[in-house]
């Protein structure tokens, strides 16, 4: 009896090991391993690519068969596809090395003379915008360091003058010049220092303002015109560094928060020989007003600059005089909410006129401006929104922008003609019905076009313009595309939700596998809900789709839905209806969102409703949980803003206005009061590290909590920045320690 029972016990083990390596071996399942931790569903890539030659040739990376470990940068005739090795890897050995250079980027001079290499790149807060930069010249094949003696990876922004004969860049906070043919180097500023900083940024410029490069050749490459902001001032935010070494180390992060001092910004003009800055003579106090972009009007003679206000409620468009630093004001725009930076301002008809794009009729549209200001032209009229200026092609009359009229969640390419009484014509196919981007040529006869939706994978076609035709298909991701359908899975859903008379939200919908409308089922909803990002937009997801799809291989429905303020190309009104509402009118809205799901769709579990998000989405996951504690039973707040004073003051200020002006709108907006409503199951994740969204909102909220006796779950991840994906291990930990509470706290399955 006994020698049966340890023969039946054997054989019900190895019955169960057989249907554990059943089920490992099943690649129709997805697991939290395979999808961030196997590399199994990457992608192909391909470029980056550049068009050269008014797009006859475009040239991008390949691996060398010449020299082992380095990349061929190979020219391709974009009609005939012919090839041709035109940098090989071996050309781009250093002396003393036997390795190729490994290349971060490549830029082609003007007139394709010299090749420049950035290579040994460092991280500066968001980007590796610091490296070392190689010239090489293409008629001698010499290959040359560029910046002497300095340290490495310390270079920043190495750009060719427009005659070939320099290549200026930027080194701890002064701005070089070197000569390509004697490699002389012209220190052109002095004061750089920790607190003056010439041609680059501070952290708030660089993460709100999209800042990082801060200086400009001239067209006749005799001058630089540049931004120095001088940091002195601005209160310190320090983070701490416990775990690498034996005693903490302080880490200083000079970060203005809601309504302190900001950075003193100004912009000036220097030879390019050396000498004195002519500072252009803006009006206004420097730390209270920003230059949001600067570049030279289409002359050697004259800057342009984007002066915004502190509110950044009036973008006032500048031209300065480049040797008197006189500038006047020939284009005001004003908003009763918040301006968006226009960086789709080109110069047309010889400098006599430039684009710009403007939501003053309700929609976001391009004009044509005179010189003076005095004249503006709509080009794109229409209830749509113009969502990019891809290219304007001033010999053919058309300008090529991203649009889609019909669909906030879909981006195709149009064309209008620049002469503002064309008809729109949409210049995708239909075939394409999803996401596309361009990349387009000088002179709008090519472009390399890329394509997904979030139920096709992403590809890439080299094609003609305007006719929309495939020369050369450079991405397919077939393999990818064959794994993608060998998993069980459900399709993403679209759909519109009312919410209340005349106000309908965008979504979409994962549902379970084996999907029964009978039954009930856990829902989780995705949340961002901020000006700064959509997250209903129809394009491949990626690792975090087929995160959401093995929730739905597991019994759970999977839900996000874009509120009003979100950047939705829906007009003016929707995206700017959220000011000085954050926190409310988001938070309403899905809220609203959830409730009518629930009462249109009977398989939705009122009991199983979660929610979560990152950043914006985890501070969205905390309001939810809070004031609408009734619906949402289980969040999961990732490195969430708890309290919007303790935020950055473009950002903040830009939506919610000066807390002096504003205290009551703070308070209402602001989640920390509400905290003792929680009900439900709540974790909160944070990086230790995080320079954006400081560890400090963290532990705000916990005491929050703990003064109300509300208990919830804490993950910290020690010197983790924003996005928490340092140190080896962690993006898988994050998202075992996710999917586990929600398996926990939301069970899975129909009921």
């Amino acid at each position: 009896m006994k020698s049966f029972k340890n023969f039946f016990f054997l054989f019900l083990l190895a019955v169960s090991f057989q249907a554990a390596l059943a089920q490992v071996a099943d690649k129709s399942l997805l697991t939290i391993d395979r999808i961030f931790a196997s590399g199994e569903f990457m992608g192909e890539r391909f470029g980056p690519a550049r068009f050269i030659d008014d797009g006859k040739f475009y040239t991008t990376l390949e691996a060398s068969k010449d020299a082992a470990g380095g990349r061929d940068i190979v020219k391709y005739n974009t009609e005939t596809g012919e090839r041709e090795v035109m940098v090989s890897a071996k050309l781009l050995i250093p002396e003393g090395s036997s390795k190729p250079l490994s290349i971060a980027n490549y830029i082609w001079s003007p007139r394709n003379n010299y090749l420049m290499i950035y290579t040994n790149t460092a991280r500066v807060w968001r980007q590796n915008t610091k490296g070392d930069y190689y010239a090489l010249n293409l008629k001698t094949n010499k290959l040359a360091k560029l910046g002497g003696d300095a340290k490495p990876s310390t270079l920043m922004f190495a750009k060719f003058s427009p005659d070939e004969k320099n290549v200026a860049y930027v080194r701890e906070h002064n701005i070089y010049s070197e000569n390509l043919e004697d490699g002389k180097i012209t220190q052109l500023t002095f004061d750089g220092s920790v607190t003056i900083i010439n041609g680059t940024f501070d952290w708030v410029y660089e993460e709100e303002l999209d800042l990082r490069d801060g200086f400009r050749w001239s067209p006749d490459s005799k001058s630089i015109a540049y931004w120095q902001l001088d940091v002195s001032g601005v209160n310190v935010f320090y983070m701490i560094n416990n775990t690498d070494s034996l005693y903490s180390k302080i880490i200083p992060v000079q970060y203005p928060k809601v309504g302190t001092t900001n950075s003193s910004c100004k912009v000036g003009v220097v030879s390019a020989a050396g000498g004195n800055t002519v500072w252009m003579n803006v009006p206004g106090d420097p730390r209270n007003n920003y230059i949001a972009r600067m570049d030279w009007a289409a002359n050697s003679d004259e800057i342009v600059l984007q002066h915004l206000n502190r509110l950044q409620n009036k973008n006032e468009v500048m031209l300065g005089n480049a040797k008197t630093g006189e500038v006047k004001t020939i284009l005001t725009e004003t908003d009763a909410a918040w301006i968006d930076i226009n960086d789709d301002m080109n110069w047309m008809n010889g400098g006599k006129e430039f684009t710009w794009v403007s939501e003053r009729d309700g929609w976001r549209h391009l004009y044509l401006v005179s010189r003076d200001g005095q004249k503006v032209k709509l080009l794109t009229p229409g209830n749509y929104d113009v969502i990019d200026i891809q290219s304007i092609n001033e010999k053919d009359g058309f300008v090529y922008f991203i649009a889609s009229p019909d669909n906030a969640a879909q981006r195709y390419l149009f064309r209008i003609s620049l002469k503002g009484t064309g008809k729109l014509e949409k210049i995708t196919p239909a075939e394409f019905n999803g996401s596309n981007s361009y990349q387009i040529s000088e002179g709008a006869k090519y472009a390399i076009h890329s394509f997904s939706s979030s139920n096709k994978t992403p590809v890439s076609n080299l094609i003609s313009l305007p006719d929309h035709k495939i020369i050369k298909k450079l991405i397919e991701n077939k393999k990818l595309a064959e794994k993608i359908e060998s998993i069980t899975k459900s399709p993403v859903e679209f759909f519109k939700i009312e919410i209340e008379k005349g106000v309908d939200l965008d979504g979409w919908m994962i549902k379970p596998l084996n999907f029964d409308p009978s039954k009930k089922y856990p829902v989780l909803f995705y949340v961002y809900t901020e000006p700064a990002a959509q997250t209903v937009v129809d394009r491949w997801g990626g690792a975090q789709y087929l995160w959401y799809e093995m929730f739905a291989q597991e019994g759970y429905i999977i839900v996000s839905v874009d509120n009003r303020g979100t950047p939705a190309p829906r007009g003016r009104e929707w995206r700017k209806s959220i000011y000085k509402k954050i926190g409310i009118l988001n938070s309403a809205d899905q809220a609203a969102a959830a409730k009518a799901l629930m009462n249109k769709y009977s398989f939705m579990d009122p009991e199983r409703i979660g929610v979560w998000g990152w950043s914006g989405g985890g501070s969205e996951t905390l309001q939810l949980m809070f004031r609408y504690p009734d619906i949402y039973k289980t969040g999961m707040a990732v490195a969430a803003v708890s309290n919007e004073r303790f935020y950055d003051t473009i950002y903040q200020e830009r939506y919610m206005g000066m807390p002096s002006e504003a205290d009551s709108v703070y308070e209402k907006c602001s989640l920390y009061s509400y905290a003792k409503n929680l009900k439900g199951n709540l974790l909160i994740v944070h990086g230790t590290g995080d320079d954006n969204v400081h560890y400090q909102n963290a532990e705000f909220v916990i005491n929050e909590l703990i003064k109300y006796n509300k208990h919830f779950t804490m993950m910290s991840y020690p010197n983790r920045s924003h996005g928490i994906y340092e140190g080896e291990g962690t993006t898988l930990h994050l998202y075992n320690l996710l999917t586990k509470y929600l398996h926990d706290n939301l069970p899975m399955g129909a009921r």
